[in-house]
């Protein structure tokens, strides 16, 4: 399929370069953090030859994150700068698919987290709860190998429904056959529509089950600590995890309702208030990887200890 040229494609305005300048900050930034966390678990890895099911998904999870915000900045780039070039067969479909992969791997290896933080620390009587809580370590690869899978059925099934779609709307834009093109385009998407917006459903009923589960075992512990006038270090613990998966919750809802807009607004062809969710919607795999970063110690170390302006602040801080 040949790219239908115009004179506007050459000319980048003022607001697409400020778009270029936005979207490039915030997916370079959070695929720095996240090739940091990477980095960092790798090296501790050939160190000790071994890796725990915490630095399992860390990995995974960084991994994904970087290379999603790699191809939505490549992504974003064609469609602010050239967007009939994803017209051009099989530029649109590989993109989308490769989009929607590293999308859900991201989103699933976040929920894995999370349901890896409710299990390992909450304290429930429950025996299917003790069993997953003793199996936790055997379960975490098969979480992982899980995510990845499905993450590429979807991958691949978003490429067919793109290579479909574009097949039976072929060079619509430039014959100008536009309403009559959007509806048959529109009964392919429909089932990706779908698609997506399940998995993304499912993922977050995940995380918002394993948040409610932390959040009720803090509380019960804490009540009982209340009645027997004891002090628990691992109280210490509990609310540590619960300030960052309550953060992560916040963060997950904010990104949850961006993706359902993008879904909402993509059947609406509003493609300007897409890309401004898209704006708000990048900055969710670098913030949270930021927020795991000051939740962990070693990882909190060690970015301190290549930032010392901030390792400085700290310590004046700490002095005062």
């Amino acid at each position: 399929m040949e790219a239908c040229h115009s004179p506007e494609q050459s000319n980048v305005t003022s607001y697409a370069a400020m778009a270029v300048a936005i979207v490039t900050l915030e997916t370079f930034a959070g695929m720095w953090i996240n090739a940091f966390i990477v980095s960092v678990i790798c090296m501790a890895w050939v160190r000790k030859k071994t890796l725990n099911s915490n630095e399992k998904i860390l990995l995974f999870l960084g991994s994904s994150r970087f290379w999603y915000l790699c191809i939505s900045w490549v992504f974003s780039i064609f469609i602010i700068i050239y967007p009939n070039y994803l017209y051009v067969h099989p530029i649109f479909q590989l993109l989308n698919s490769a989009h929607s992969f590293f999308n859900f791997s991201n989103l699933w290896f976040s929920a894995s987290l999370c349901v890896f933080y409710c299990i390992k620390i909450a304290n429930f009587r429950n025996s299917f709860f003790i069993y997953l809580k003793v199996k936790i370590d055997r379960i975490v690869p098969c979480l992982l190998l899980g995510s990845v899978v499905f993450s590429l059925v979807i991958g691949t099934i978003v490429y067919n429904i793109m290579d479909k779609a574009l097949s039976n709307n072929l060079n619509f834009t430039c014959q100008g056959r536009i309403s009559k093109a959007r509806m048959r385009k529109d009964q392919f998407f429909l089932p990706h529509y779908f698609m997506l917006g399940f998995g993304y459903a499912t993922s977050f009923t995940a995380v918002v089950l394993s948040a409610l589960l932390l959040l009720f075992s803090l509380w019960r512990h804490k009540r009982n600590m209340q009645t027997n006038s004891m002090k628990d270090l691992s109280m210490d613990a509990h609310i540590k995890a619960m300030k960052s998966i309550l953060s992560f919750f916040i963060m997950y809802s904010i990104n949850f309702i961006c993706l359902i807009l993008t879904l909402i607004y993509a059947m609406k062809n509003e493609n300007d208030v897409i890309f401004l969710i898209y704006l708000i919607q990048y900055t969710f795999p670098g913030f949270h990887s930021l927020v795991l970063i000051f939740s962990n110690p070693n990882l909190e170390k060690r970015l301190l200890g290549i930032l010392p302006c901030v390792k400085c602040k700290v310590f004046l801080k700490r002095e005062l």
